[in-house]
């Protein structure tokens, strides 16, 4: 089953850090919302990929983070999969950052999240992050 390691990054303002994602037909879910992380390679750890991933799509050096969560994911995405979350603190203002893969880089208060088009189970990630931080 394949291994997935993404963050929820949150600024001081309590927003979240999403991406948009290619609109690329070629890709599952272009043009979606997503987060920050990607696929486990062979013989990572969840925590080693998602530092890699963090510095490959956002040129960020993650030093400090928490394991979230840990989801099965049977239905609601294009193969099975076990997505780790994790969660950080982001003090960085939007312009200050450089998105390498997607096409566009958001913060999205927790309002705006149900208005959101997240890519396949992740808006119930999100919100189930929301609903353990009130």
């Amino acid at each position: 089953m394949k291994q997935v390691a993404q963050i929820i990054l949150e600024n001081p303002r309590g927003e979240l850090l999403i991406y948009k994602r290619d609109n690329n037909p070629d890709i599952p879910y272009p043009g979606h919302w997503d987060l920050i992380g990607g696929h486990l390679e062979e013989g990572e750890t969840p925590e080693q990929a998602l530092v890699r991933e963090v510095m490959e799509e956002i040129g960020i050096e993650l030093a400090e983070y928490t394991f979230f969560k840990k989801y099965d994911v049977f239905v609601g995405d294009v193969w099975q999969n076990i997505k780790y979350i994790y969660t950080a603190k982001i003090d960085i203002p939007l312009q200050d950052l450089t998105l390498y893969e997607g096409e566009k880089l958001m913060y999205v208060s927790r309002a705006e999240i149900c208005n959101i088009n997240f890519a396949n189970i992740l808006k119930d990630i999100v919100l189930d992050y929301i609903k353990s931080n009130v």
